[in-house]
């Protein structure tokens, strides 16, 4: 299914939205590293992002994850920023690099540990 974007405001019409980016732009002096992307992830999606070297990959999940912060746009995870979440953890969780973790454990159990850390990880 669609969604229907308002382009004037890039704004969802349906349903609850877990991550969303709004004509986000990241720009390093005359070169941009993203340039007005928007995107949503729903409830109960895995999502990744695929292209070449230097398409704005990184850069994208180092905002939506509160890591940077973008020349321009917005990226909210459960309609705030990162830094405003009460426990990102519970919220949000990302793998930025492949080789921050045990060769031999998975994405899941990587952040099932990094959960487990936490204050909260006994409520579940």
């Amino acid at each position: 299914m669609r969604h229907q974007v308002d382009p004037q405001r890039a704004t969802i019409r349906k349903g609850p939205v877990v991550i969303d980016v709004r004509a986000f732009t990241e720009r390093h002096g005359s070169r941009y590293g993203v340039r007005g992307l928007s995107l949503i992830v729903e409830p109960g999606k895995v999502t990744g992002f695929l292209g070449p070297n230097g398409s704005g990959k990184s850069t994208t999940m180092r905002t939506i994850m509160g890591l940077g912060t973008p020349t321009s746009g917005t990226a909210l995870i459960n309609g705030k920023p990162h830094g405003q979440l009460r426990r990102p953890l519970r919220e949000a969780g990302a793998l930025l690099e492949a080789k921050a973790i045990h060769p031999s454990r998975s994405a899941h159990t990587h952040l099932w540990m990094l959960d487990a850390g936490t204050p909260e990880s006994g409520e579940r």
